[in-house]
């Protein structure tokens, strides 16, 4: 091992160490999908069944099964935590970033270690790769495939194209048909872009084929001959219906996938942009002079990761249901072609430095990630900006980030800075949200401090139920005590005793559901704004 290879070695474990693995568990599930994916992997490892995901005891097939399994092992190494059910995307993550830095090492050497950081330090990247879901798990597969494809294409190695086989029938197993769907998408776009038609027609080769279903067939094969529904509830309802109809109300106007990639590519987006513009402009022109043509593998990549970072965006801009999330899969596209935007800029003899407007928006957005990860315990409790004094220093530091970014880009060579400059903010960020924000986000958005409250005054377990809470505390609370939770409003109501738990002060309301039945107030739990009471059996007293 070269010092070179030793010191990216060093530097890839840390930060994926810290952008990742710490802190992990410093707040507890947050969100509907979280605490449910966490409860659906607990009750497979409980049943020993690793074929039908179950909720609440009954089968629950709105999603397959890759992040359940891996959740499963993770479980069974570590103990059921909040902390076990997030490892799996912390590790997808971390794969992903390895994943890009040897392809970028092998086929566009001098930035490997550029693209990896960059991949590893995208805030959609770093945020899902700490979330107890499906969707660092498709992002790592589809790039790693994609990844495959390319190699293959530029090497002729069939390795490769098996590769990328296998690593979208496992994005398959991740999140459904979506994951075949893009990468052919991706590949005839770029066929088109490029006017290569002869590797696409080549990609069909039929041992990558068997390998795709011999991955991905046994699965689907056995859920369906388990669950007759499945195909209705998980390709109609949560592929088709998804996509046509906005049947669970994720509604969002067509042009919101724009400021969601963007984010998700912060601190990086202002370059990215740079970066793609630069490429669609090089083809167009290649394009215009050479009519005709194609062109050599250089270029031809820049144009392959566009059309891979365009393709998921409008994809799902088209689809009726829309999830921040969806878009992952475009964002490692995004940090590929800036890194070979660098590259090219960094080879150039007379490399010039970055223009000035470029470089002050990027020292601005990426100087100013400090601004909200400083304030976060404000905006998650109180949903605004603090005046006076917290506001006065988050500005200072947030200027002086800003000032020294913006003064080392923008001097002759300052690009070869870009990685380094860029990457403080993102750590002091990130340690900043963890070290200010872990409570206050624990407190207002998971379920886990309310579980423990109520833990504690019981005498022995009791059955919950909820009444107009969110949904994401309801599935909080199922996960953290691990037991059904009783739902009121879906005429859900224990004829036992039971714990109650409801909006604040609404201890008459909730004794006329419960006619003839004691209600009890226990406590209040401020942060969420709501109570829990203790509920007699039905028939048990007549006074409340």
């Amino acid at each position: 091992m070269t010092t070179r290879t030793r010191t990216d070695s060093l530097l890839l474990a840390g930060f994926c160490a810290f952008l990742f693995f710490y802190g992990l568990a410093q707040f507890g599930l947050i969100g509907a999908d979280e605490p449910r994916y966490a409860q659906v992997a607990r009750e497979m490892l409980q049943r020993n069944d690793w074929v039908t995901p179950r909720l609440g005891g009954q089968p629950w097939l709105e999603k397959p099964p890759l992040y359940y399994w891996q959740a499963i092992v993770t479980y069974a190494i570590f103990g059921v935590s909040d902390l076990a059910a997030r490892l799996p995307a912390a590790l997808d993550a971390t794969l992903l970033v390895l994943a890009v830095y040897f392809f970028l090492r092998r086929f566009r050497p001098g930035v490997e270690l550029d693209g990896a950081l960059m991949v590893a330090s995208s805030a959609g990247v770093v945020g899902y790769a700490r979330a107890a879901s499906m969707d660092m798990a498709l992002a790592a597969a589809f790039t790693i495939g994609m990844l495959g494809w390319w190699a293959w294409r530029e090497s002729g190695k069939r390795t490769y194209l098996a590769m990328f086989y296998g690593c979208i029938a496992l994005g398959t197993l991740a999140k459904g048909p979506v994951a075949l769907f893009l990468s052919g998408v991706v590949i005839l776009l770029y066929a088109a872009a490029a006017r290569e038609w002869r590797p696409m027609i080549k990609t069909l080769w039929p041992p990558g084929i068997l390998l795709f279903c011999a991955i991905i067939l046994p699965w689907y094969v056995v859920v369906q001959v388990r669950n007759p529904e499945f195909f209705r509830e998980f390709i109609v309802e949560q592929n088709l219906g998804r996509f046509s109809q906005n049947l669970y109300h994720h509604t969002e106007p067509v042009w919101y996938y724009l400021p969601v990639a963007a984010l998700a590519l912060v601190p990086w987006t202002v370059f990215v942009v740079a970066a793609l513009v630069r490429r669609v402009r090089l083809w167009w022109d290649e394009r215009r002079l050479a009519p005709a043509a194609g062109g050599d593998s250089e270029n031809q990549f820049g144009v392959f990761t566009c059309c891979w970072l365009i393709v998921p965006v409008v994809f799902f801009s088209i689809s009726q249901s829309k999830l921040p999330g969806y878009v992952l899969p475009a964002i490692p596209a995004g940090a590929l072609l800036l890194a070979d935007y660098l590259r090219e800029h960094l080879e150039r003899s007379d490399a010039k430095p970055a223009a000035t407007g470029l470089v002050v928006l990027h020292a601005l957005v990426a100087g100013g990630l400090i601004l909200p990860a400083l304030l976060i315990a404000y905006l998650v409790t109180q949903h605004r900006l603090p005046g006076g004094r917290p506001m006065l220093v988050a500005l200072a530091v947030a200027f002086v980030l800003c000032a020294g970014i913006a003064l080392t880009l923008v001097r002759k060579g300052g690009l070869r800075m870009l990685r380094f400059v860029t990457l403080i903010p993102v750590v002091l960020s990130v340690g900043a949200v963890l070290r200010l924000g872990a409570v206050s986000l624990d407190q207002t958005l998971s379920a886990r401090p309310l579980a423990l409250e109520i833990a504690a005054i019981e005498t022995h377990p009791l059955p919950l139920a909820v009444y107009h809470v969110r949904r994401e505390l309801e599935y909080g609370l199922t996960f953290y005590r691990n037991q059904l939770t009783f739902n009121y409003d879906w005429g859900s109501v224990p004829a036992e005793e039971h714990l109650l738990v409801a909006p604040e002060n609404s201890q008459v309301e909730v004794a006329k559901l419960v006619p003839g039945r004691r209600v009890s107030y226990l406590g209040h739990y401020a942060a969420q704004r709501v109570d829990y009471y203790w509920v007699a059996a039905a028939g048990a007293a007549t006074e409340h």
